[in-house]
């Protein structure tokens, strides 16, 4: 093996070795897998043990991480979504944006930290919060579905929309005064993002069709990272940031079928190249320079969390938001982003920004991340007294109350229809693209995707979803994503539909809540027609097709002890009137 080659695994294998020992004890301690991220780079980098140097091909590999999570947050983006969240996303989130990034900026500029142009990023940047890290805070705690985790995870949306022209903006505010033709590159950049919103409308769709045909697993992911490399590159060229690119890729397959998919596939390579991010974050700080301003670091990260707490509250009460809500909101809310890293490596770059200053804003972040739980705490006690802690769990909740139907063929597509009619929120699944262009043409969504896939039925909602149905065609299939549902998620309602009867004998020890076997009921039905065709009363009819159930579970029961062959005499067993049944009480009372 080359030299090069046994050091580059050498480093691999320290990334990899850090961020498994400290992200674990980092979500023991509820602490969450950034801090632990950023803890393993200050481990590795060289103002920690200085196991490893930067390294700019590092950073620009880790930089791909942030360009895919940009990617899935634009994945989630759908207007429909967007629509019905928007008084909260462009109010709140809005409001707390622009007043936030406003009184922090001019802090910097009173206090002649820097000038206004880079106060106005920095500020801007530090008003954010982090996504990942109060998303998995309300998961942890079981209150997403909340009040204030709805009103919460709406600010987030928009920090996470904001984003975008914050990191357009970097370059443009850096190149204040300088040559070059602005009204020349605005012009290039909208004609670029107008190509590729036309490209998206009419073509992305087909591709993923096309490439889903072909049952390739790997060609459909190396389609959706391939996506995101051309998207990226074409705005690069225009001379926005890749990440632009990336959730405009995003937002361009929201409301397409295969966004599930999509998403699960790329999920293991956005973790690992964001972790890998945090990483080559952490090796960036520069404690020389933090032990020699520490008091500048624990002041500004209290001060951070002060302010957005104080901010987001007041905000919070002034749009109708009850005192407990608003309280719980801005604790969860009070930390600074992983998108602020984001923002000062960029103003790093175009020189905005020092490289003591940015190691300080840093620390600061990291800091403020430490102190959520902290703040989270005192505002949930702070609240009990404020508010009835109950009243905040039934709007929110009930719109997250959803069917995922798993298998959009003959029997999906009829209970789809009975649970829609009937008020329920149906998310639909089906890897067989013929079957999703049919669903289409009569005004249903289904998603493609492959329900024999954890990764993909975790993606589709299963972990907030009231009830499961599994409807595919394949019985390993099923057999497969129960085993795996009812361990991943004991408690939830799974529904599973069977083949035939040898089928429903594999479901039964698999801990299924309800088995339908597929043809069990239409033949009984076309049975019951017949009888009633032939001149049986319909009570004799009801009292046979009772009889018969009784002994088809009799011989269920018997087949699942004794084999498939066992219970035969209980297929023949003639069915008794109520008259014979009588005859025969008498004739034993005798």
């Amino acid at each position: 093996m080359a030299a090069g080659e046994s050091d580059f695994l050498v480093q691999a294998a320290t990334y990899l070795g850090a961020a498994a020992i400290t992200v674990p004890v980092f979500n023991r301690l509820k602490l969450g897998s950034i801090l632990g991220f950023l803890t393993a780079g200050v481990a590795v980098g060289p103002f920690g043990f200085n196991l490893l140097h930067q390294e700019e091909g590092v950073f620009h590999i880790a930089e791909l991480g942030v360009v895919l999570f940009l990617f899935v947050i634009g994945l989630e983006l759908s207007l429909s979504r967007l629509w019905s969240m928007r008084k909260q996303i462009f109010g709140l989130g809005a409001a707390q944006m622009f007043v936030t990034g406003g009184v922090i900026a001019s802090l910097f500029v009173a206090a002649g930290v820097m000038p206004a142009p880079a106060a106005a990023i920095a500020g801007f940047s530090l008003a954010f919060s982090s996504t990942a890290f109060a998303l998995q805070w309300l998961k942890d705690r079981g209150e997403l579905n909340t009040a204030y985790g709805t009103q919460s995870f709406s600010v987030l949306l928009f920090q996470d929309i904001a984003v975008i022209p914050l990191l357009a903006a970097v370059p443009i505010i850096a190149g204040v005064g300088a040559d070059g033709n602005a009204w020349e590159g605005i012009a290039k950049a909208v004609g670029v993002v107008a190509l590729l919103i036309v490209i998206g409308k009419f073509g992305l769709d087909r591709l993923f069709r096309l490439v889903a045909s072909a049952g390739s697993r790997e060609a459909f992911a190396a389609t959706a990272l391939f996506l995101v490399a051309l998207t990226s590159l074409a705005v690069a060229w225009a001379g926005l940031s890749m990440a632009l690119g990336a959730f405009l890729a995003g937002v361009l397959l929201a409301e397409s079928s295969y966004k599930h998919e999509i998403e699960t596939d790329i999920e293991p390579f956005r973790g690992l190249l964001l972790g890998l991010f945090f990483i080559s974050i952490g090796m960036r700080l520069d404690f020389g320079v933090i032990l020699n301003a520490w008091m500048i670091v624990v002041g500004g990260a209290v001060g951070l969390v002060a302010i957005k707490t104080v901010l987001l509250f007041g905000l919070s009460r002034l749009m109708g938001a009850k005192q407990g809500d608003a309280l719980k909101s801005a604790a969860t809310l009070s930390q600074g982003g992983e998108f602020s890293f984001v923002v000062f490596t960029l103003g790093v770059s175009a020189a905005l920004f020092t490289n003591a200053q940015v190691s300080l804003m840093s620390a600061i972040v990291t800091l403020s991340m430490i102190l959520t739980p902290l703040m989270s705490a005192i505002a949930h006690r702070m609240a009990a007294d404020a508010d009835d802690m109950g009243e905040d769990l039934k709007g929110p909740e009930a719109e997250r109350d959803h069917a995922l139907i798993v298998g959009f063929g003959r029997m999906g597509q009829i209970i789809s229809q009975v649970l829609q009619n009937s008020g329920v929120a149906v998310t639909a699944i089906d890897r067989n693209p013929s079957h999703i262009r049919n669903a289409e043409s009569f005004g249903f969504k289904v998603y493609y995707g492959d329900g024999a896939r954890l990764d993909m039925l975790l993606a589709a909602g299963a972990a907030d979803a009231k009830a499961i149905i599994l409807c595919m065609d394949d019985p390993k299939s099923v057999n497969h994503a129960v085993t795996m549902l009812r361990e991943k998620l004991p408690n939830t309602t799974i529904l599973a539909v069977a083949h035939d009867r040898i089928h429903e004998m594999e479901l039964k020890p698999l801990g299924p809540d309800v088995i339908v076997r597929e043809t069990l009921e239409s033949s009984l039905l076309m049975a019951r027609e017949t009888l009633s065709r032939l001149g049986f009363e319909s009570g004799v009819i009801d009292d046979y097709v009772q009889q018969f159930r009784k002994l088809d579970r009799e011989r269920l029961l018997t087949q699942i002890d004794q084999g498939p062959e066992a219970g035969r005499h209980l297929m023949h067993q003639r069915f008794t009137s109520e008259s014979e049944k009588k005859s025969e009480e008498k004739t034993n009372a005798g």
